[in-house]
């Protein structure tokens, strides 16, 4: 079984009262020991979270870098246990028309950069190859959203390297379901919503049920083999008023086919 969790971790500037990251850190740490997660897509990492994600998580490699022309500021992380998986290859790419020109972005979207981590991951244990991508869209551009989607998902298509292996593309693509800026998603028959259903994962530190529902996780299977979905949850752990983040880390158990 392989357990992928997709997690915006709150991007942190101190902000949020108790629920700053330095009050959050040990209930996140707790329950992701408590979970054993094998891998874990991370999105709102300032660089002061990756170093503590990379001294907290022993068993794990974190890779990821940040979007700005520096390569500073927010990363979206992929954290993967690293006596599991072999890693292949590993690339950061912008959602812009020049997609290797650190902090470079499209016309239509926010001041931010966005980045997509995309990973190939060797399974030890089963001895297969697939495909790992983490992003975290526009919070402002519907239009920056689906061109940046539109991007990932073409690259995809012309990918030479390990064609036709399984894909994961996960993260908080700030789109609902039924979204304009989701129908080329809808259009890939071939790549399957995992969180379908699953409600709001989006819920601001508030015990009142939101309906944003804008964390992802998609599955395409590859050519010779693939994976099953055998279970889908969010976690909503809470410790009085401090949550794990402002949304909720989202959980899919997979099995090779």
């Amino acid at each position: 079984m392989l357990k992928f969790v997709t997690f915006n971790i709150r991007c942190d500037y101190n902000q949020d009262k108790d629920n700053s990251f330095c009050f959050r850190k040990q209930e996140i740490e707790e329950k992701l020991e408590r979970e054993q997660p094998d891998i874990i897509c991370f999105q709102e990492v300032l660089p002061h979270v990756a170093i503590w994600l990379k001294e907290t998580l022993r068993d794990y490699y974190v890779v990821g870098c940040g979007r700005s022309r520096e390569l500073d500021g927010e990363q979206v992380a992929i954290a993967f246990k690293y006596k599991s998986f072999n890693m292949i290859s590993m690339e950061t790419f912008w959602l812009s028309p020049d997609c290797f020109l650190p902090g470079s972005r499209y016309a239509e979207q926010s001041e931010c950069p966005r980045v997509c981590t995309e990973l190939v991951l060797e399974d030890l244990s089963e001895r297969k190859v697939f495909r790992v991508l983490n992003t975290h869209l526009d919070h402002l551009g519907a239009k920056a959203r689906q061109l940046g989607l539109s991007q990932i998902l073409r690259k995809l298509e012309e990918e030479r390297y390990f064609a036709g292996i399984p894909v994961i593309l996960a993260g908080d693509f700030n789109a609902e379901p039924e979204s304009d800026e989701m129908e080329i998603l809808r259009e890939h028959k071939d790549y399957v919503n995992l969180t379908e259903g699953i409600g709001s994962t989006y819920h601001g530190f508030s015990s009142e049920e939101q309906e944003e529902s804008i964390d992802y996780i998609y599955v395409r299977n590859g050519e010779k083999t693939g994976f099953s979905c055998t279970s889908v949850g969010k976690w909503k752990d809470r410790k009085g008023s401090v949550w794990l983040s402002d949304h909720y880390p989202v959980c899919v158990c997979l099995e090779w086919d």
